[in-house]
């Protein structure tokens, strides 16, 4: 069954997802930030983040080289900002943690999404963040089927808001 989509642009025409856990906020921090937790869903780190820069590999694709990672602001434990990549289409990603005494939300911002990559983008994050909460909650990461469940199952829900991207354009 494919999960149902929480995809949305806010005002400024950001791409926003959320996910709900029944945790700290210390918790969903750790899963984003150390890399042994954060490998379990989405990618591994190295290097120096006290720098502001790492190297990323991800552990859900077939990737075989690392990639830059740019930390552009860290708040702990309630803001990271990053940049994936260096070349001029780089990804920005905001993660904000906010804590309502035994439930987490994690929204997560992909700032100035590009149009085109809206319908493939949104599903690809949706995955990451279902990834993570079955990390966080005793589930297999790996029961998601990026594939059977999310693109191009989820492109229908995505299309319209890169129309509406489009339209501000």
């Amino acid at each position: 069954m494919t999960p149902r989509p929480t995809g949305r642009l806010d005002p400024s025409g950001h791409l926003v997802l959320t996910r709900t856990l029944r945790t700290s906020a210390e918790e969903v921090w750790a899963a984003l930030t150390d890399s042994d937790r954060l490998g379990r869903w989405y990618g591994t780190w190295s290097g120096d983040p006290a720098s502001g820069r790492v190297e990323l590999l991800m552990t859900a694709e077939d990737w075989d080289q690392p990639e830059p990672l740019l930390i552009r602001r860290c708040d702990p434990p309630r803001h990271l900002a990053l940049t994936l990549g260096t070349a001029a289409d780089a990804w920005r990603v905001d993660l904000d943690v906010e804590d309502y005494g035994g439930t987490t939300v994690l929204q997560l911002t992909h700032r100035y999404p590009d149009p085109d990559e809206v319908e493939s983008v949104g599903p690809g994050w949706e995955y990451y963040l279902d990834r993570f909460v079955a990390a966080e909650t005793g589930g297999d990461p790996d029961a998601a089927d990026f594939a059977r469940d999310y693109h191009p199952a989820m492109s229908g829900h995505y299309r319209p808001l890169a129309e509406q991207l489009r339209a501000r354009d």
